[in-house]
């Protein structure tokens, strides 16, 4: 049986359900092509914080913990072991094993090799010697402590337009290179149609895969209409400069977006934020706008609360980042595909991944803001059949027995 190692965050994203599923869909997806996978992440030691509820992962024999693979630890690896446990890393990490069933599937480590769940060092240096192929999300274990090579690996990027100008700017330290083959959820990049610079990589444009078995459609049972998405007010990377272009963030596409609840009379809008106090004039007009905006910790944090607020939702409306919209690059979202298989409807902002893939209905694109009042007004006037649609879309394009399948096929990699 073929091995796959998916390099990847779970655990150090604590408050965000939505990331584990990203991870959880590579890994499980891949599993279900049949080969054997486990995913391995390496933690940032300032992410071993005390704020998250203690939830031990380990077994709780007075004498001698057992790490989650039934390994006896040292004293000292005890040690390590309930600090991770007690942190918010931890907490979060328990919460996807959980929720997403990836018992036996997950080894996390220290910057030092250090294993903190999971199998060792010495383990994971065997098992990724054995690998037909390594998956790195985000470059992830680019710079981790394992030195065996599997026979291929693969670098996939999740945001495309940040990575490649990181990758050909002489300032900073960023590269993705030391990878055989390359792969990013922008699915024009590197066609005629796309303004990001390759930097002399050969990208391969994929979808992301989704586990349509766990986002079983269900009928809406909310009322009135209700349009959500659940994102980062400010991203963390901060703007990018393409030639001699600058590009915004996504805050300041929302901005442009302000209004539209006062547009479309049929429906309400939400937004779950992750949003800084320093924005609260942003937040304020949200609000005196017509927007309702809750928390994004208080009710996507884990993998089950999120699915839990993508089902109880009646459609996404999701702006996008400048740096996928202007440059053309076909990005498709995780969380729009989520809202797919799950039946509900998505209006999101024109990548060029709608105009390749047929947008209509279930997954509408909107390139103004009076295009996406026009489009929510349609979604809402006809929800059935636009979520029958979605969940059509998601079952001809998005499923991982078809998107990882077809990678598997590219990237010659037997199941």
């Amino acid at each position: 049986m073929a091995l796959a190692i998916v390099g990847g965050v779970l655990a150090g994203k604590p408050g965000n359900g939505r990331e584990s599923w990203v991870r959880a869909s590579w890994l499980l997806g891949l599993a279900r092509l049949g080969l054997q996978t486990h995913l391995v992440e390496v933690l940032d030691e300032h992410a071993l914080d005390p704020d998250g509820p203690e939830r031990s992962l380990a077994g709780d024999g007075p004498e001698r913990q057992l790490a989650e693979d039934g390994q006896e630890r040292s004293p000292a690896g005890e040690r390590q072991e309930r600090e991770f446990a007690r942190s918010a890393a931890g907490a979060q990490l328990a919460a996807a094993v959980e929720e997403l069933s990836l018992q036996g599937r997950v080894s996390v480590l220290d910057r030092h090799g250090r294993s903190l769940y999971g199998r060792s060092l010495e383990e994971l240096e065997e098992m990724m010697g054995q690998a037909d192929v390594l998956f790195d999300l985000s470059g992830h274990l680019g710079s981790a402590p394992l030195s065996t090579p599997p026979r291929k690996r693969v670098y996939v990027d999740l945001d495309p337009g940040f990575t490649q100008a990181w990758h050909v700017d002489p300032t900073l330290a960023f590269t993705v290179s030391g990878y055989d083959r390359y792969v990013t959820v922008g699915v024009n990049v590197g066609t005629a149609s796309c303004a990001i610079p390759s930097g002399g990589v050969r990208w391969l444009g994929t979808l992301p895969p989704v586990l349509l078995e766990r986002w079983a459609s269900e009928p809406l049972v909310s009322e009135p209409f209700r349009f959500t998405t659940v994102a980062t007010w400010r991203s963390p990377f901060g703007p990018i400069a393409l030639g001699e272009r600058e590009l915004g963030l996504k805050h300041h596409e929302f901005r442009r977006l302000i209004e539209l609840p006062q547009c479309v009379g049929e429906a309400e809008f939400e937004l779950a934020l992750d949003i800084d106090p320093a924005d609260a004039r942003d937040l304020e007009e949200l609000r005196s706008h017509g927007w309702s905006v809750v928390a994004s910790r208080e009710v996507a944090s884990t993998p089950r609360a999120f699915g839990e607020y993508v089902r109880g939702s009646c459609a996404e409306l999701s702006a996008a980042q400048p740096a996928y919209v202007e440059t053309g690059s076909g990005w498709f979202s995780d969380r729009t595909a989520a809202y797919l298989a799950a039946g509900r409807p998505a209006l999101v902002q024109e990548t060029g991944a709608g105009k390749r893939l047929g947008a209509g209905e279930g997954f509408v694109t909107f390139s103004s803001p009076r295009e996406a009042a026009e489009g929510a007004a349609r979604i809402a006037a006809d929800p059935l059949a636009h979520g029958e649609a979605a969940r059509r879309f998601a079952q001809e394009h998005l499923d991982s027995d078809i998107v990882l399948g077809r990678l598997l096929e590219e990237l010659d990699v037997a199941c």
